[in-house]
This record gives C-alpha cells, sequence and structure tokens, in this order.
C-alpha cells in the first residue's frame, strides 16, 4: 500500500534513493535503454469503488471525460500539473462530441483532494491501472 486512507504509507524508492533518504529500497527501479535507472512502478492501481461509470457522468453538467493523456507535465516541487488531453465533453451527464488538442491542469495536491468518485469499472491492460475516476476543479482549455 503506497496510499492508505488517504494517508501516505510508503514511498517509491530505488537503491539510490533509498540510500539518500537512509530508507530501504522498496525494490521501485527502472531504467529504459540509455541512462541512470529511475524510479517507477509496477502494478500499482487503485482500488475500485462501487459507483458505475454512468452513474458518475449522471451528475456532471459540464465536464471534460478524459480517454488519452500527453507529454509530461507535472512539477514535483510545486506539484502543478499540466497536461495535453483528448477525450469527449460532458452535457448534462451525457457524453456528446469528441474533444483533442486541449490542456487541462490543476495542482497535485488538490486533484487528489477533489477526487469526489471512484468508479467500479477497474480493467488490468497495463501494470499501472485505474477506474473511472472524478475529479473536480480542473482546468480545460482549448479551442
Amino acid at each position: 500500500m503506497v496510499v492508505q486512507d488517504g494517508v501516505l504509507q510508503t514511498y517509491l524508492l530505488n537503491t539510490y534513493t533509498g540510500r539518500k533518504l537512509n530508507m530501504r529500497s522498496t525494490g521501485n527501479a527502472t531504467r529504459g535503454l540509455a541512462g541512470s535507472p529511475g524510479i517507477g512502478s509496477g502494478n500499482l492501481y487503485l482500488l475500485p469503488g462501487t459507483l458505475t461509470p454512468e452513474h458518475i457522468l449522471a451528475e456532471i453538467p459540464s465536464g471534460f471525460y478524459v480517454t488519452s493523456l500527453m507529454g509530461f507535465g507535472a512539477n514535483m516541487v510545486t506539484g502543478d500539473y499540466s497536461r495535453g488531453a483528448s477525450g469527449l465533453w460532458i452535457e448534462n451527464g451525457e457524453l456528446t462530441y469528441a474533444v483533442e488538442e486541449v490542456t487541462i491542469a490543476g495542482n497535485l495536491r488538490e486533484m487528489l483532494r477533489n477526487i469526489t468518485a471512484i468508479g467500479n469499472d477497474q480493467i488490468f491492460r497495463s501494470s499501472v491501472t485505474s477506474p473511472t475516476l472524478r475529479v473536480d476543479g480542473m482546468t480545460v482549455a482549448g479551442a
């Protein structure tokens, strides 16, 4: 468990970061084809909630349903988050039309605090996954 009941339980550490923090490695080293090892996760998932995605959508008067994210845009010092996204626009609880080339922005701490619904649709297709989430208060920008 990394987070349990809203409380951080452990960090993701490789041997280098474990030594720097005077802690044991949690075995979370990753490495690409070149460069130094970094920290990454495998088998990381959010436990599903009880709501169906349809129920979550039905409660949203106007919003953005993200289906794809592009680029990297999290500042680990300030928590500011900004990424390119595409998905579907939500009006009166219904998915209405496709949206692409927009930017979503927020702050990681606020985003975690503003998770207002967790879906029951957990599907394991990769090593990092989550069910449908509703995050209130983010900024969506684009034409």
